[in-house]
């Protein structure tokens, strides 16, 4: 028997762009390519609203 959530579930989307920061796990901190901090970057945030990452949910336990 399957479950009846499994009916609808769908693999995640790939995203359509690339981001223009990453996380550095040593900061953990998401990071511009020239190396300054992606949440002080005023354009970006009001571009992208976030700067998300998955860190939290692999380095914390009490997410």
């Amino acid at each position: 028997m399957k479950p009846f959530t499994l009916n609808y579930a769908r693999p995640a989307a790939e995203s359509q762009f690339a981001t223009p920061y990453a996380y550095d796990p040593g900061l953990q901190l998401n990071v511009l390519f020239d190396g300054g901090i992606a949440a002080r970057d005023h354009a970006l945030l009001r571009e992208l609203a976030t700067t998300t990452s998955t860190a939290g949910s692999k380095t914390h336990f009490d997410d």
